[in-house]
């Protein structure tokens, strides 16, 4: 109790309301009636309780909660049976699908120390996220897919934020990262609903340029990065709120500063490096250094965490295949602020990214009444793993390749270049 005592006198209590209510109204779009499927770490209680607090204001049928607990993670790798780390909890996620089946909205809150298993066995690591990945498959789709209407955010927890700012006391370490968290998703004002509409109208904008050029494929030109992505068949561009399938606009990540579609994991071709560091699972990868040959990932260097690297590139046939492409201007807030926040949901938002793994379904014209062989043919992928990392920079051109071949500047020193 400690720990959340620390954290409840570090973080602004009326900006994490404004969060919550952000969270409900803008990020889940929640309707009456509508039950909420909550997951969160333990530390998280003073924003879970804000969050079901605007869930039931706003009508919700049921909220319900699952938390976890970073001493608990770490219990399982020193004291579990080996054979424990091939097994996930299939019945939980078999749950969540049923759930989110039948119109349950979805909210996760993020905030576990990004290297919490930094000194664990990593074949352990490995193998429990393998199995946790399988497991989770049956909810996953109906995420990935849009069934539902979903969100997730963010809480300052003391071992996030002490990962953040090592050098501060924890209370300051703590009170800082709020503040970060706070600005980048827009609720650092009064008119935190105004600001996202603003916000979500600027994003719909550029996904409706980028539509209307129904470009063929995008190329990339950098330091150590010439890159074509090809764009799958029939792709469309999304950002900022999205319809989900049961009708529900939702914002699906708070913060969000990209726009994002679908390449075709068959044509992608030329080599690109890392702008900004990727930490997955404990491990810090840096200077990724990878080359494409057919849409398939040939040669994957880093100069740190490169083991990590090709163990996730061995998950399955799809790892090694990109699952989404993003555009975010080297001018973004979270950019600004130059922090690295070891967590995809800021870090993907201060440059352009690629991600290895899995598509979105929902980035296809009529995506809703595709079947997964249609996306397949369309150049969709499919992998158990989706996974995030920055190749966008101040020194970043990209251009808009059509179908007869002629460019249209879209990018240009890391900024939209229309």
């Amino acid at each position: 109790m400690t720990d959340q005592r620390n954290s409840a006198t570090s973080i602004d209590p009326v900006k994490l309301d404004r969060l919550a209510e952000v969270a409900v109204k803008v990020g889940l779009g929640l309707r009456p009636g509508q039950d909420l499927l909550l997951t969160a770490p333990a530390i998280a209680l003073p924003l879970v309780r804000r969050i079901a607090a605007h869930a039931y204001k706003a009508g919700a049928g049921i909220v319900t909660p699952i938390l976890s607990d970073e001493e608990m993670t770490l219990a399982r790798y020193r004291y579990g049976h080996d054979d424990s780390f091939d097994r996930a909890a299939n019945w939980l996620y078999e749950g969540m699908a049923k759930a989110f089946s039948e119109n349950t909205a979805r909210l996760a809150i993020v905030g576990d120390n990004p290297m919490l298993l930094s000194n664990e066995d990593p074949s352990k690591v490995a193998r429990a996220s393998k199995a946790n990945s399988m497991a989770y498959q049956p909810a996953l789709e109906k995420i990935v897919n849009f069934d539902t209407n979903w969100n997730i955010i963010a809480y300052p927890s003391p071992s996030w934020a002490k990962q953040v700012f090592p050098d501060d006391s924890e209370e300051v370490a703590i009170g800082k990262l709020a503040d970060a968290i706070f600005a980048a998703s827009r609720v650092d004002r009064e008119d935190a609903m105004a600001n996202w509409a603003s916000h979500n109208a600027v994003l719909r904008e550029r996904t409706n340029w980028l539509n209307g050029q129904r470009f063929r494929a995008l190329q990339y030109s950098g330091p150590g990065t010439d890159l074509t992505i090809g764009l799958a068949d029939g792709h469309e561009w999304e950002g900022g709120a999205s319809l989900s399938k049961n009708g529900i606009s939702c914002n699906a990540n708070i913060p969000t500063e990209e726009v994002f579609t679908t390449p075709h994991c068959r044509r992608v071709y030329g080599h690109v490096v890392s702008s900004k560091p990727l930490s997955y699972q404990g491990t810090l990868i840096d200077n990724i250094a990878v080359r494409f040959e057919d849409g398939k990932i040939v040669d994957a260097k880093a100069s740190r965490g490169a083991e990590v690297l090709n163990k996730v590139l061995d998950t399955d046939e799809g790892a090694r295949r990109l699952g989404e492409v993003a555009l975010v201007p080297h001018s973004s807030p979270i950019s600004q602020s130059g922090l690295l926040f070891y967590n995809t949901l800021f870090d993907e938002n201060a440059a352009s990214h690629i991600a290895l793994g899995q598509c979105y379904s929902k980035c296809f014209i009529n995506g809703a009444q595709l079947t997964p062989q249609q996306i397949a043919a369309q150049g969709g992928n499919q992998s158990l793993i989706h996974i995030d990392w920055m190749i966008g920079s101040a020194e970043t051109d990209i251009d808009g390749i059509l179908a007869d071949g002629s460019k249209v500047p879209v990018f240009r020193k890391g900024e939209w270049a229309k």
